[in-house]
């Protein structure tokens, strides 16, 4: 619709800051949430007046103050129902494709929870093989338990035979750093790997990698491993389905 590509040509997607400072530094929505339930005099009191607002079809405004009391609390029924009915009408009366769907998806949410559904694996050896070597030390980091790996500090070189390929990976602070190494660039480390991509595309395909590493199978390690281990056993696991319209 043009409501919505019209910003993207105005402001091309560049970030959240609309140039108030009032909004640099915002609260986190399920602490702004409940700050606005009690500066609005509470749930009730705003349930009451956005029926009306519901009733007068004002639906885009019920959908802006009672998400608030959606996110403060999030199983008030009430709340739940009527910013439901206030999207339903918003989703019937767009325009856009998009917009409908976001709107009727967001109701059905509040209505009946998320949706749990066979989803397909994106890991499969094909996509692994597909994948840069720095594009999958990437997807590591991101993975990463950043938490619990706060503490933890080590560096490993990744040698990969076949593709004449070396990766220097970094552990420190909870972030998993790498960058490609030049065949003739000397670095010290706390430890060597030297395998295949071949191999690197297993381990990483594997249901336990940690034990695969160690197992030895196809990989020469020399040094102590210890942070490349523990990489590897604080690997998070990102649900497919969440919740998007509720906390």
């Amino acid at each position: 619709s043009v409501n919505h590509n019209v910003k993207a040509i105005y402001q091309r997607y560049l970030g959240f800051f609309d140039g108030n400072p009032a909004t640099l530094h915002p609260h986190p929505p399920v602490e702004a949430a409940k700050r606005y339930v009690a500066y609005m005099g509470g749930a009730e009191a705003i349930l009451e007046r956005a029926r009306d607002d519901h009733e007068a079809g004002d639906d885009r405004w019920v959908a802006e103050v009672v998400r608030h009391v959606v996110f403060a609390e999030p199983d008030n029924t009430a709340a739940r129902e009527l910013l439901a009915d206030a999207l339903t009408q918003l989703g019937y009366q767009a325009e856009s494709g998009p917009w409908r769907n976001f709107y009727l998806t967001g109701a059905k949410e509040l209505r009946d929870g998320v949706m749990v559904l066979p989803t397909p694996s994106t890991t499969s050896p094909d996509v692994i093989a597909a994948m840069p070597t720095s594009l999958i030390l990437d997807y590591l980091a991101i993975r990463l338990k950043h938490r619990d790996a706060a503490e933890l500090a080590g560096s490993t070189l990744l040698v990969l035979t076949d593709v004449e390929e070396r990766h220097l990976l970094e552990l420190s602070n909870g972030v998993l750093h790498n960058r490609p190494v030049a065949a003739d660039e000397e670095v010290t480390t706390d430890a060597t790997v030297t395998s295949t991509r071949v191999w690197l595309n297993g381990l990483l395909a594997a249901d336990d990698p940690a034990t695969a590493l160690t197992s030895g199978e196809d990989a020469d390690i020399t040094g102590d491993p210890t942070s490349l281990l523990s990489v590897f056993g604080l690997l998070d696991e990102f649900p497919f389905w969440f919740d998007i319209v509720t906390p």
